[in-house]
């Protein structure tokens, strides 16, 4: 472990190279991977806070083009194992000089969930505002969506950003904005009745609609695919990207070291010990820049979630996993961008090494 570290020390310029090298590289795909995780978990969040089973249109890509007929609330409310129904409408909207603002029409049931700072639930032709956005308001009495001005009735606060930077208001008044009846049914089942019974006498009340549980449906959601599908592609780029910053420095590096490298094998120490003595360096400078990315990245996520501009829209999450995969991509990228240049130079005979020639 000593010598690693003398010879890094010894080149500095290189060390530090190589670190802001990887730093970079793996706080971009610490940030890119966390935000996406974030944004998936505050839409599943919300469509696992009240609801066993989920209920869309059939055959829709998204809830946003859902419609879903709320008759079908007293039918599905007679099914035997069923504890209770809800029903959302999902939309956006801008508001004031707000470029977006989600909007969720829910039944009065709902509102039960939404924590009142103050103010109190609303009645026809009124909303209740998140608090996040609530603070950005210039008229803090009463918002107009679409054509229609609501007021302000009060204020609430989520935990999950995407609530918390919206406004609430009754389903109906929803309806008529979005001219749909529901974006969604959410249905609550008894512990004692099977799921699946359930679930089968909800499909045969209606062929337009599509039943499934929440667990299902939050793993299957194309926009959650898609959202993924993004990111491992965005963090792949960046990795190929900080890989070869890494190559290109580690090979100065070991060029410049040749001689060193020459007259350790003219003595008699095999290419792979130095080979390993390389990759060691390597190892030390990815959990060096790992721990400084994954620093670096929750103080710029703690400032992207609490950026007022934002809305509480973009939250980042770091989960043991995904720290734990990243971790992984760090070495690997480290000692993958020191065992080339190593492996081109224990090619080389030790003599020209000695000598000064180029690897």
């Amino acid at each position: 472990m000593v010598y690693p570290l003398k010879a890094l020390n010894a080149n500095r310029l290189k060390t530090a190279l190589i670190c802001f090298s990887l730093i970079f590289s793996i706080t971009s795909i610490f940030l890119i991977s966390a935000i996406s995780n974030g944004v998936i978990l505050m839409y599943s969040s919300i469509l696992k806070s009240d609801g066993d089973l989920i209920i869309t249109q059939a055959k829709i890509s998204d809830t946003f083009f859902s419609n879903v007929n709320t008759n079908l609330l007293p039918l599905i409310d007679e099914i035997q194992g069923v504890s209770k129904t809800s029903a959302v409408i999902v939309g956006a909207t801008p508001v004031e000089n707000l470029p977006i603002v989600a909007v969720y029409g829910v039944s009065s049931n709902r509102f039960a969930n939404y924590t009142l700072v103050e103010g109190a639930y609303p009645n026809p032709k009124e909303v209740l505002v998140g608090k996040s956005i609530y603070e950005l308001l210039q008229n803090k009495n009463e918002i107009q969506i679409a054509n229609q001005t609501f007021s302000v009735s009060g204020v609430f606060e989520s935990g999950i950003g995407f609530e918390n930077g919206g406004v609430v208001l009754n389903l109906e008044d929803a309806s008529l904005i979005f001219n749909k009846s529901a974006s969604m049914i959410m249905v609550n089942t008894k512990v004692d009745h099977n799921m699946e019974t359930i679930k089968t006498n909800i499909a045969k009340l209606s062929a337009d609609i599509e039943v499934k549980s929440t667990k299902s449906f939050v793993e299957n959601y194309n926009q959650f695919k898609i959202i993924k599908t993004s990111s491992n592609a965005v963090s792949f780029i960046a990795f190929c990207m900080g890989l070869l910053g890494i190559v290109s420095i580690m090979s100065i590096t070991i060029n410049q070291r040749k001689s060193e490298f020459g007259i350790k094998r003219a003595i008699g120490i095999p290419m792979r010990k130095i080979i390993f003595q390389i990759i060691n360096e390597s190892f030390i400078l990815g959990v060096f820049s790992f721990i400084s990315a994954l620093a670096l990245s929750c103080v710029i996520l703690y400032f992207i979630k609490n950026s007022s501009s934002l809305q509480g829209y973009v939250n980042g999450e770091i989960s043991v996993s995904l720290a734990f995969y990243i971790f992984l991509t760090s070495m690997t990228m480290a000692i993958l961008g020191s065992i080339i240049p190593a492996l081109n130079a224990s090619k080389t005979d030790p003599v020209i090494l000695i000598q000064g020639n180029k690897i």
